[in-house]
């Protein structure tokens, strides 16, 4: 089959076993074996690629330029190498980028996050305006218990957000990539305490270990490389970013989600959420879901995040990045005990900053495979 030749192909990924505390490996060594772990996958070297995208923070990595120490061991020694600072999903967009603009072939995406190592609370209170969010001691669950407060506007309530933890646990029990923690009572989730009203602690996915890598080649690498068989076609992406301000108009409207939703839908000429066998969702909480179901027009929940999702594992800054290999391995019919029949077409979607101010979906389908 000849591809065409600035589609953008993933060929291979890695990922990180699960785990709450990586212990046995520094954060190099955790990098470097997921992506030589994406490098065996795809079948290709490093010599072979021409260009690496990066997505790591330097204050949750606990050092100053990341990418310094863990450009190397991620495959960028003497490559065009680039980072991205707001989530793992953006650098994506960005190695996508690059292969369409006919400048890159082969490229490797890689994006990690040891949130054991350091205090993610103190870290996004430190990112907040300094006069008026900081002294509140605004940080990631004050802010989703303001988003948590917005979404109640949409109709949702805490019978509903219960039951979408819940069976987001019994979907990641399934998953061979995930921690396959037990599902707790319902009633645990109900007299759990607050952690910002509404937000109750049950409702909230814990912070996990983890790195993730993918392969993305160009069609013309492909046709130039018969050996090499594709896991899925990147159909389209979009991104967008909202105000910083958290007033009730930004947390209640989730423009930034509607827009990143509707550029990916557009450059992938599908039209609705129906056109998808998959949607991969990041939902740090379960009134999260409950509002990207409502924002993207899912109404067949049978769609959404097969793998768990964050109650699977979630590395934090690189959880959306997972959710794109899930996405990629549904595609590929390799999703093993939580594979949905026959998916033709799958999209992934990230958030990242206060009550998720930024959005990413990805989307991705069997063309050309």
């Amino acid at each position: 089959m000849t591809h065409k030749a600035n589609d953008v192909y993933v060929i291979g990924l890695g990922l990180h076993p699960a785990t709450l505390r990586e212990d046995g490996l520094r954060l190099e060594e955790m990098v470097y074996q997921t992506c030589r772990r994406a490098l065996d996958h795809a079948g290709v070297s490093r010599a072979q690629l021409d260009n690496v995208v990066l997505g790591a923070s330097d204050e949750l990595d606990g050092r100053p330029i990341t990418n310094m120490l863990l450009s190397a061991p991620a495959g960028g020694y003497l490559k065009d190498e680039i980072r991205v600072t707001d989530s793992g999903a953006n650098a994506l967009c960005m190695g996508f980028a690059r292969i369409r603009t006919g400048e890159f072939d082969l490229g490797l995406v890689g994006s990690w996050c040891k949130g054991s190592k350091i205090d993610s609370e103190t870290v996004m209170n430190l990112r907040a305006d300094p006069f008026y969010y900081r002294p509140l001691g605004m940080g990631t669950r004050v802010a989703n218990g303001l988003l948590a407060q917005a979404v109640m506007q949409h109709g949702v309530d805490e019978n509903e957000v219960n039951r979408r933890v819940l069976a987001a646990y019994e979907r990641a029990r399934s998953n061979p990539r995930g921690l396959r923690r037990a599902v707790p009572p319902l009633g645990d989730l109900q007299d759990a305490p607050y952690e910002a009203a509404p937000l109750r602690q049950g409702q909230s996915a814990a912070r996990t270990d983890g790195a993730v890598a993918l392969i993305l080649a160009s069609g013309r690498f492909l046709n130039a490389n018969r050996g090499c068989r594709p896991l899925a076609r990147m159909a389209g992406a979009g991104w967008a970013s909202d105000s910083y301000a958290l007033g009730a108009r930004r947390l209640g409207d989730f423009n930034s989600a509607r827009t990143a939703w509707n550029k990916a839908l557009a450059m992938s000429d599908r039209t609705s959420a129906a056109d998808f066998d998959v949607i991969e969702l990041e939902s740090p909480t379960g009134w999260h879901e409950a509002a990207w179901v409502r924002v993207f027009g899912i109404s067949d929940e049978n769609v959404v995040s097969p793998s768990g999702g964050v109650f699977a594992q979630n590395p934090e800054f690189c959880s959306g990045l997972i959710n794109a290999a899930e996405a990629v391995l549904q595609v590929a019919g390799q999703a093993g005990a939580v594979q949905r029949p026959v998916v033709r077409a799958a999209a992934a979607h990230s958030c990242h900053g206060f009550a998720q101010q930024g959005n990413v979906v990805v989307m991705f389908d069997r063309g050309g495979l």
